[in-house]
């Protein structure tokens, strides 16, 4: 399988199926507005802008599942991300991308590449896990999602190259997306 064999619902509810992005690398991340991480989508569009033309897209999907921080409906996001980052890379609908409820895309990324720890040697990192640990204890065992902001990498041919937690920044995966392309 790859993510090819996934449709998903634009911010603006059409159906999408992400075989649309075939034979382009993919960068699909969890967002949300009012996180810590929330200034990553500056990153994120410069990331699009400078790579787009040469076949790499982002897809950004807002979850609301991490202390609320994504309260807005789609159309409160999309005017979010394009009013305060400029954000003209395509986002999805709100959904969940953790537990029963998950979206089947975000279930089939996190079974094709496990959670391997946040970056401890980064303060970010230490702290991203305590505020896990201390909200959300439950998060910190298994594969799913722990937190906003978490990417994942997809070759051209759909599979799941690389699992990235939120305290990756964009700048951080430039020359691994260079290297991709």
């Amino acid at each position: 399988m790859s993510i090819y064999d996934y449709a998903v619902n634009d911010i603006k509810g059409n159906r999408i199926s992400l075989s649309e992005y075939k034979g382009k690398i993919v960068l699909i991340v969890n967002t949300a507005s009012k996180c810590g991480f929330t200034p990553q989508y500056d990153g994120l569009e410069k990331l699009y802008q400078k790579y787009r033309d040469r076949g790499f897209v982002i897809l950004g999907f807002p979850s609301n599942q991490f202390l609320a921080q994504e309260p807005g409906n789609n159309q409160e996001i999309s005017s979010f991300c394009k009013l305060n980052y400029g954000v003209t890379f395509p986002m999805f609908s709100k959904i969940d991308v953790r537990g029963e409820n998950a979206d089947p895309l975000f279930k089939f990324l996190t079974k094709a590449v496990p959670f391997k720890g946040f970056e401890l040697q980064k303060e970010s990192g230490r702290k991203i896990q305590g505020v896990v640990k201390e909200h959300y204890p439950e998060n910190l065992e298994g594969d799913e999602v722990k937190w906003n902001f978490t990417k994942f990498l997809i070759g051209r041919d759909g599979i799941v190259k690389g699992r990235y937690e939120p305290t990756v920044t964009p700048e951080e995966l430039d020359p691994i997306i260079e290297a991709m392309l």
